[in-house]
């Protein structure tokens, strides 16, 4: 039994070695025992008795800074004397004189062997300052020791920063929160065996050890609690209910030990006597002689031995298992760098052809939605263009106003420059042209920022296609996506020239005969239905406003207060034009409804009605009454009577009515020279001679009509007329008809840009991206340089083959004993 428990021991030593070596870390969660106790605690003296040497560190606060690995391992004396029951024999000649039969060996130094243990606590001290520096601060890389004696048992122990409470000197204020950290992570491991130090002259419940202990292994199956400073404890008192369980319960039970004191360190007692003294405690104390023989270094040695073996045993299957999970975790990582032997220069060709066509699967798949690699946390590919076309793009489309930069000024100064010197008789189509055009223009923005969002994405997905295996090749990885980028480019121009020619068909014809366009006499009645539904809700509030108003006076009445009359009549004085108005208002719209009803679609049906009703002489004025009623009542809405407005919304002016009259002046007629300048748009009704002879000669002579001549014709602020009827009518009018044209056009761009995009941008470079990078990249001169492989690539599948190689080795091992 003792020589498989040597064999398991070390086996898990050639393990951690082989692990150290070639990982630097203890990826297998090797069976271990872990040292954990608090400053002060006796951890330092533990570990130097069970090796038999003083060599660790001594000092104030914290001195073990770096976790120590330390590995014994036994050898065979050179002493064929030895008695063979005694197990453990500490020698009283130093290792010098007996001919070098102990020694140490540091990881971090290959191949030296440290004879003088003195020489070990200085290295010790160097290499802890080396990582952890000099400011007592803590450091998690361990330092790696090997014992090797015939004086100890196969072990295993990691010697852990003692537990602090308050930082000291240059220490970090949260030395504690690190110090905790460091501890669990490593008793936290299911493999590894917790050896709790606790002093016995402190109450067992204050141990911190065996807090962290119970904190990481409740049912205490893997914590070995050992009690020091027996020998310090009040007299009269001792530790027996601790030591026989019945005070704290462990599976493994507790050990009494006796470690040298200060005086005897500082007097430089020897090991052997503070070994020797340990016992004759043990034998003579009255309350711990009859359980002697299971106290003491030699025997916790011992049980420390016979658990890690016994826990080896039954972990031992475990590691076999999680080896095979690293080496087949190894092997596909390794896998994904690709394979060295085809890197040579027959399979060049083959490889570079083999890259290219990975990543053009790639950048289809990644756009069509079809790659294996998608991402489940933001859009990617084709969905985010996708999400450009429909949600960026047409959202951007909606956003636009159909009548924005377009006043009212506008639409008027358009309607006034498209009927030249000669009346209007309908709203001019020449005017509807004009102004819809610009309109249309505003949706060339968004479309051309739809086509530069969809290349900034294609552009994205051909940085992101690529393996690990093509990441080995940086300069063939680069140009790759150089070549994509390139072909992108390209067709960058086309597809917004085609998307701009877009916007222009839309603008070179404007085809009013849309089965979905409004139409003039569509407009025209929602037009006149709107300010019939205005009218109705001015009437009802000016109802509800007489309403108020009486009751109001029936209050005062009551309540013995006259309401002035003069304060009623100016009250119904203010109001009386702004009802006037609306009441000639609403019977021009009865009036009228029946004209729009019965005209055909389009803007000519109002010509149409207008030619109809407009009477070109006195004669024609004279037809049957019931005919003449109507053509008034529809030119009335114009012109009002005999071609005046007959009524006005609240604040405009209302012409003085004369026949054959547009725009009349109640006032004397001014020169033509003066209502030119001040941009008076009134005409002169039937200038006589002498007028016309005044005219001339202001023209001819007067500076006036120079300056009208030589300056622009613009309307200041304060000298902009107000709208008549007939101008207000038409200004909606040519609204409304904006908009219904507008939108029929913005329905088809919205189709028609991201068809556009995806035929010339998206759906071009999927096809023809496989044969451009083979026609650019597939030359025999520039294999050697794509196939340039990145150092810190090539020393990753190093170091994976390297670890693949440890982890079947350590199989191999394993597989000696299972």
């Amino acid at each position: 039994m003792a020589a498989l428990g040597d064999d398991l021991l070390g086996i898990v030593n050639k393990l951690q070695d082989l692990v150290f070596n070639t990982i630097g870390n203890d990826s297998l969660d090797l069976p271990q025992i872990v040292v954990v106790g608090s400053q002060s605690s006796g951890k330092s003296s533990v570990l130097e008795n069970i090796v038999g040497r003083d060599f660790l560190p001594r000092g104030s606060g914290i001195v073990t800074r770096r976790p120590l690995i330390l590995q014994l391992i036994n050898v065979p004396s050179d002493r064929d004397d030895r008695p063979e029951g005694d197990e453990i024999h500490i020698p009283h000649t130093p290792a010098s004189v007996a001919g070098h039969q102990e020694w140490g060996e540091f990881h971090h130094i290959p191949g030296r062997r440290f004879f003088d243990f003195g020489d070990i606590k200085r290295e010790i001290e160097q290499e802890t300052a080396r990582i952890a520096g000099n400011n007592k601060g803590i450091n998690r890389q361990p330092i790696n020791l090997k014992v090797y004696s015939p004086h100890v048992l196969n072990l295993t122990l990691v010697d852990l920063p003692g537990l602090t409470k308050v930082p000291i000197g240059d220490q970090p204020t949260d030395i504690e929160k690190q110090t905790r950290n460091l501890i669990t992570e490593y008793i936290a491991k299911p493999n590894s065996i917790i050896l709790a130090v606790s002093p016995a002259n402190v109450d067992i419940v204050n141990s911190e050890a065996l807090k962290l202990a119970r904190h990481v292994d409740p049912m205490g199956r893997r914590t070995i609690g050992v009690l020091t400073k027996l020998d310090l404890m009040d007299h009269g008192t001792n530790a027996l209910d601790i030591l026989t369980g019945r005070v704290y319960p462990l599976k493994l039970g507790f050990i009494g030990v006796v470690n040298r004191s200060q005086q005897d360190i500082q007097g430089n007692k020897s090991l052997a006597d503070a070994l020797q003294a340990e016992r004759d405690f043990f034998r003579h104390h009255p309350a711990y002689r009859n359980m002697a023989t299971r106290c003491g270094t030699q025997f916790l040695a011992k049980s420390l031995n016979t658990t890690l073996m016994n826990h080896i045993r039954e972990r031992l299957p475990d590691i076999k298992a999680r080896l095979n999970t690293l080496m087949g975790q190894t092997q596909q990582e390794l896998a994904s760098y690709g394979d060295v032997a085809f890197t040579g220069k027959e399979h060049r060709g083959s490889l570079i052809l083999q890259q290219m066509t990975k990543f053009a699967s790639s950048f289809i798949s990644s756009i069509d939605g079809t790659s294996s690699e998608i991402s489940t946390k933001e859009l990617c590919g084709g969905a985010r263009i996708y999400y450009i076309f429909n949600s960026v793009f047409g959202n951007s489309l909606e956003l636009i106003d159909p009548n924005t930069n377009l006043s009212v000024q506008d639409i008027r100064t358009a309607i006034r420059n498209s009927t030249g010197p000669r009346p209007s008789l309908f709203v001019p189509e020449m005017a509807f042209d004009l102004l819809v055009k610009p309109q249309i223009k505003l949706l060339e923005i968004p479309s051309h920022r739809c086509v530069e969002l969809v290349y900034e994405e294609l552009i994205k997905i051909g940085h992101t296609c690529g393996s690990t295996e093509l990441s080995r090749y940086p300069r063939l990885q680069g140009k790759l996506i150089e070549v994509v980028s390139d072909l992108l480019r390209e067709r960058l121009g086309p597809c917004s020239s085609y998307v701009e020619s877009l916007i222009s068909i839309q603008r070179a014809y404007i085809n009013t005969n849309h089965p979905n366009f409004l139409g003039a006499a569509a407009a025209m009645s929602s037009v006149i239905n709107d300010r019939k539904e205005q009218e109705k809700k001015i009437a009802l509030n000016e109802e509800r406003r007489k309403r108020e108003k009486r009751r109001q006076k029936d209050l005062n009445g009551l309540n013995g207060v006259d309401t002035p009359e003069d304060d009623e009549e100016a009250v119904e004085a203010t109001d009386k034009p702004s009802t006037l108005a609306v009441r000639g208002h609403s019977k021009t719209s009865r009036s009228m409804s029946p004209a729009v009803r019965t005209g055909t679609h389009g803007a000519h049906s109002i010509a149409s009605a207008l030619n109809n009703a407009r009477p070109s002489s006195p004669n024609r004025m004279s037809h049957g009454a019931a005919q003449g009623s109507a053509r008034d009542s529809f030119l009335n809405y114009f012109f009002g009577k005999d071609g005046v407005p007959s009524s006005a919304p609240v604040g405009m002016q209302v012409p003085e009515n004369r026949p054959g009259s547009r725009h009349v002046s109640q006032n004397s007629q001014p020169s033509i020279a003066t209502s030119l300048r001040r941009g008076d748009t009134r005409t002169i009704d039937r200038p006589d001679r002498h007028v016309l002879e005044v005219a001339q000669e202001e023209l001819d002579n007067g500076s006036e009509a120079r300056d009208y001549y030589d300056t622009p014709f613009q309307f200041g602020e304060s000298d902009v007329p107000p709208l008549t009827e007939r101008e207000a009518l038409e200004t909606e009018l040519i609204r409304r008809l904006i908009s219904s044209y507008f939108n029929i056009v913005r329905e088809t761009i919205a189709d028609q840009v991201p068809k556009a995009i995806m035929h010339l941008l998206v759906n071009f470079s999927k096809d023809v991206v496989q044969n451009r990078l083979v026609s650019e990249l597939y030359k025999e001169d520039l294999f050697q340089d794509l196939l340039y492989e990145d150092d810190a690539i090539k020393a990753e599948r190093e170091k994976c083959e390297k670890l693949l190689k440890t982890y079947k080795e350590a199989a191999k091992i394993v597989g000696e004993v299972l």
